[in-house]
């Protein structure tokens, strides 16, 4: 009769174990996610804060825009001295500017006369 008794007991204990057992890995997993979500945050104040800061956004227009203030002189040195991973990193980084001139030159290009059927002539 007593090992019925504790069985059973024991039968009714197992499922609410089991449900704190699980709740309690649910709350650690929503912790560690908070923590992830507060670290991006003042990652992205931090970079907020960058973004609003005038010499922040001066030195970005030198960088890449490769602009200049009017007191200044500013060279930019092409050469053989250069290496070629650093002549192809520049390419790859040329300014916008640089790119929407190239397509423009590239749309201007006369194309290629077309020789054979199919070609028409005017």
């Amino acid at each position: 009769m007593l090992a019925i008794v504790l069985c059973g007991i024991a039968l009714s204990l197992a499922y609410p174990v089991r449900e704190y057992i699980a709740q309690r890995r649910q709350i650690d997993q929503l912790l560690a996610q908070g923590t992830q979500i507060q670290t991006q945050r003042q990652r992205l104040q931090s970079e907020r804060r960058l973004l609003h800061s005038p010499v922040y956004i001066a030195q970005q227009a030198r960088d890449r825009l490769h602009m200049c203030l009017p007191t200044q002189m500013c060279y930019e040195i092409i050469g053989k001295s250069a290496k070629p991973k650093d002549v192809a990193a520049r390419v790859a980084q040329a300014p916008w500017y640089g790119r929407l001139w190239s397509s423009v030159q590239q749309a201007n290009a006369a194309p290629a006369p077309r020789h054979g059927p199919g070609a028409h002539r005017e």
